[in-house]
């Protein structure tokens, strides 16, 4: 984050030297013009506008879903708006830099898929359009849980919406039906019968001393803060505070599942690969993930495998991966950008997207479409979705994941650090100011 921002502040600079950015500092030009009923300059209604959209995709088939989405809603919208889209690499992130150097520069689009993780820089440098007016007189305001709004004014850190929901990846716990019968064991409701099933579903399933089943894959590396919030959070906890009794209660959970030999004993090293793997080999009676490895579960087990969503304690959470919409107060029709962001937030392209993607809607009554509510780990994440969340956007967040959090909890996992101490560090190092 501080390269990054280093980096804006020597591309302002250039623009500076070089002029480019006399009117931004000098009156706003558009406090001159006429007014159309949004508030915005004439010109910027959405009738006849072209705009251009900015986006990345997986692989080549939802790069021609995005495109198939554009030509839709180019023909339908009845107000000759057009869709240009622009595809850029994803590239381990470097999407957001592109599109940053971009616009900071004062070139573009109008409109470009985004992270929430991006959010701060851009917000900080005025280059995103706040979205609340829009979203106030937007008749499909409350087809998106409100939840989902809260967390986009968590990414802004202003109280304001920048981003426009569009699909997400809602975490839950993956489970063995075959298992949990013989450990007699049923789906828990709540986070103590959570922790037991972890107990019982711990097997030795051939009398020869030694754990064949593990109850819990647990995600040690990099990555794992995000299902170890709902341990957190479970007990009563949360990112503000990590010291208070209760989140230092729910590491205590987390250091016990391990300690008590409840979790594989590579679980302090264990990434993504491993808890898959280890879930898919049987080694795992559960495991927490999202419903991009849905296909790949039943493709090995068939009927045997199930989900549920992380049961509720004192309170209840689950992470929330995302993408988004933006629009760019750089835009000359920012009505007609709205229209877009909205059909895919809502409308026809919010369902095409995700069914042919398998990312989750944000809208109810797309949810509500029998392709969802038919499918089981889909169920699971739409009912986690309102009390879903982000680990809080800091300068230090990118280091605290990447290095703080997996080396502190390691040590507090193999019993060099006690979960006071664990919590201590991990609240000083998120919160350094």
């Amino acid at each position: 984050m501080k390269k990054i921002l280093f980096i804006s502040m020597v591309l302002l600079l250039s623009a500076v030297l070089l002029g480019c950015t006399a009117a931004r500092n000098s009156a706003d030009p558009e406090a001159e013009k006429p007014k159309d009923s949004n508030g915005n300059a004439e010109g910027g209604n959405s009738e006849g506008a072209t705009i251009t959209y900015w986006y990345w995709a997986d692989n080549s088939e939802y790069s021609q879903l995005m495109q198939d989405i554009i030509k839709e809603f180019n023909e339908t919208n009845g107000k000759g708006i057009t869709v240009v889209g622009e595809e850029y690499p994803w590239d381990g992130g470097g999407f957001s830099e592109t599109l940053f150097t971009a616009a900071i520069g004062g070139g573009g689009p109008d409109v470009a898929s985004f992270k929430l993780t991006s959010t701060p820089l851009f917000t900080a440098n005025d280059l995103l359009v706040n979205l609340d007016d829009y979203i106030a007189n937007w008749n499909k305001k409350d087809d998106i849980d409100s939840n989902i709004y809260d967390i986009m004014k968590q990414a802004s850190g202003t109280g304001s919406i920048y981003l426009m929901p569009w699909n997400t990846q809602v975490l839950y716990v993956y489970y063995r039906p075959s298992i949990f019968e013989e450990a007699g064991v049923e789906v828990p409701t709540t986070y103590e019968e959570f922790l037991t099933a972890i107990e019982k579903t711990t097997m030795d399933t051939n009398g020869d001393g030694k754990t064949d089943v593990y109850g819990f894959g647990m995600r040690g590396a990099t990555g794992g803060q995000e299902p170890w919030g709902s341990f957190i959070y479970a007990r009563g906890g949360s990112f503000d505070d990590l010291t208070s009794e209760a989140s230092i209660q729910g590491m205590q959970d987390f250091v016990d599942i391990y300690s008590n030999g409840y979790a594989p004993p590579t679980a302090p090293t264990d990434g993504f690969n491993e808890i898959i793997a280890n879930f898919k080999s049987g080694k795992t009676a559960m495991t927490i993930h999202h419903t991009g490895s849905s296909a790949e579960m039943v493709e090995t087990f068939g009927d045997d495998v199930s989900a549920f969503p992380f049961p509720a304690g004192e309170d209840q959470w689950t992470s929330m991966g995302d993408t988004e919409n933006v629009i760019f107060e750089s835009s000359e029709h920012k009505d007609a950008a709205f229209e877009w962001v909205a059909y895919l937030a809502a409308e026809k392209g919010q369902e095409d997207w995700t069914v042919a993607t398998g990312n989750v809607p944000v809208s109810k009554s797309v949810q509500e479409l029998d392709f969802f509510q038919n499918n089981e780990f889909m169920k699971a994440s739409i009912e986690g979705m309102p009390y879903a969340g982000i680990v809080p956007i800091k300068d230090t967040t990118t280091e605290w994941i990447s290095t703080i959090w997996p080396n502190t909890v390691a040590a507090a996992l193999l019993g060099d650090r006690s979960a006071e101490e664990t919590m201590e560090i991990l609240q000083e190092e998120l919160h350094a100011e």
